[in-house]
C-alpha cells in the first residue's frame, strides 16, 4: 500500500475534515504541519504550485485538498492509488 502524506496548517477546517475522512476509512497517514515552517511551505509551493491546505499525497502523487480527496474516495481513485 502506498504511503499517505497530509500537509496541514492551523487553523484549518478542511485539514480536520480530510483527516477525519481518512480516519473513517481506517487509513494511516503521516501529517506534516507547516503552520510554523515557512521553508516547508515554500518547498511545498515549489512542488505543487498550490498555497492552500490541506495537500494530500499518495506516494508521490498529489491527490489535492479535501474536495479532491473526497472525490477520489467516492470514485474509487483513492483505492487505486493506494493499491499501486
Amino acid at each position: 500500500m502506498s504511503k499517505i502524506t497530509v500537509y496541514t496548517t492551523v487553523p484549518c477546517g478542511y485539514c480536520t475534515r480530510v483527516k477525519s475522512l481518512l480516519d473513517q476509512r481506517g487509513l494511516e497517514y503521516e501529517e506534516i504541519n507547516l503552520a510554523r515552517d515557512a521553508d516547508g511551505r515554500g518547498k511545498l509551493l515549489e512542488r505543487t504550485g498550490m498555497m492552500t491546505f490541506p495537500q494530500v499525497f499518495v506516494g508521490d502523487e498529489l491527490v489535492g485538498g479535501f474536495t479532491e480527496t473526497l472525490q477520489a474516495q467516492r470514485s474509487g481513485r483513492l483505492s487505486e492509488l493506494l493499491a499501486a
